[in-house]
């Protein structure tokens, strides 16, 4: 049984994502589905779309109504131990949100800053994470996301 886990570097905490529903998986890519432990406002449940070679975590978050709050992008690097079958996405801080109306905000740049600061972050993954931010939004601005939001909506 796959197992995958979120790792966080502000705060630090990893956690076993046991509730995530994989409804698809291939060596590039993996869909899954989620409900909120507690269901808040904005959102009650999600589909995220983890693109391994990219480098990025897609997440639409939806309504209690089935409609769409807003996509939420995470910036991460992935390992994967295929004896326990087990993956861990560590969440590289940059995180663009996308809200309805298609307005685009970058958000966390500052708690990028302070992990390199502090030491919690490689110089290596620092420059990883600021070029994977780039390619995503690149293809955000250049229209080509919407084939990752097709992706996500047709599972």
């Amino acid at each position: 049984m796959t197992k995958m886990y979120r790792k966080r570097l502000i705060p630090d905490e990893c956690v076993l994502l046991k509730d995530d529903v994989i409804v698809q998986r291939d060596d590039d890519e993996i869909i899954t589905r989620w409900q909120t432990l507690h269901p808040k406002p904005d959102f009650s449940h999600g589909t995220s779309y983890y693109c391994l070679k990219e480098g990025w975590k897609i997440s639409i978050f939806y309504k209690s109504d089935n409609s769409i709050a807003y996509t939420y992008c995470d910036i991460i690097d992935t390992t994967y131990d295929e004896a326990s079958d087990t993956y861990v996405f560590t969440d590289l801080l940059a995180d663009v949100i996308i809200d309805n109306n298609g307005f685009v905000k970058v958000v966390d740049l500052d708690e990028l800053a302070e992990a390199c600061s502090l030491g919690i972050i490689s110089n290596e993954m620092l420059v990883r994470s600021l070029h994977q931010l780039n390619s995503l939004l690149t293809i955000i601005y250049n229209g080509e996301f919407k084939k990752y939001l097709d992706v996500i909506k047709e599972v």
